[in-house]
């Protein structure tokens, strides 16, 4: 998958009404080196870009309604067997089969697992009270894939999250985090990749990882 005929290859970011849109577009347009970035609701144009980023803030039934209501759900779904996908947050959360937020939301199903909401009465190591959600900077520690390149074993990513991803296969975990205990807090699988985190606002780490999105050519 690459852009033809030496033009500038495109990145859609999808648009469903829902989402830091334009900070994570001012981001990759920061990073983006004969990349054009596009923030677009129209499935051609989804379907036409050389790669996707699928962000997301808030609750997975307005996620889901919206993308259902939009026509984009199989869009997606369509996307990830194609081309480079990056999911964020609440992105990330859409791709697996189900969430209990919302009373069971299903959702999108391209990773198969189910996203669950952080057990209240959290402490760290030390006795603290962990807060739900989860917000704040947290160390990563990542198994290899072309996404983390020129990011060093336990870099400091941005989160704000209360649910988080128990995928059915602990093959697709590309990273995880401690709150106490390891959650996934990224998935890798074929076409897909995923972060819990905000990589928009994570800094130079996260800059380096969607510039290495838009170098990836996802699975081959």
């Amino acid at each position: 998958m690459t852009a033809n005929n030496g033009a500038k290859s495109t990145v859609a970011v999808i648009d469903y009404g829902m989402g830091n849109l334009h900070s994570i577009a001012k981001a990759l347009q920061h990073v983006a080196s004969n990349v054009e970035v596009q923030i677009v609701a129209d499935a051609e144009a989804i379907l036409r870009a050389d790669r996707v980023v699928f962000p997301g803030v808030g609750a997975i039934g307005d996620c889901m309604q919206a993308l259902n209501s939009l026509g984009l759900a199989d869009v997606i779904r369509e996307v990830a067997k194609t081309k480079p996908l990056l999911g964020i947050c609440l992105g990330m959360q859409a791709l697996l089969t189900d969430s209990e937020e919302n009373g069971a939301t299903q959702a999108l199903g391209i990773i198969p697992g189910h996203v669950r909401h952080f057990a209240e009465g959290l402490h760290d190591q030390h006795g603290n009270k962990l807060k739900i959600p989860h917000m704040g900077w947290n160390q990563v520690q990542f198994t290899p894939h072309p996404l983390w390149d020129g990011i060093a074993q336990g870099s400091r990513f941005y989160f704000v999250h209360s649910y988080y991803a128990v995928p059915d296969d602990s093959a697709v975990i590309a990273a995880t985090a401690d709150y106490p205990d390891a959650f996934a807090c990224a998935l890798a699988l074929d076409n897909v990749f995923a972060v819990q985190f905000h990589p928009e606002k994570s800094q130079a780490v996260g800059l380096q990882l969607l510039s290495n999105f838009l170098q990836w050519q996802g699975h081959v």
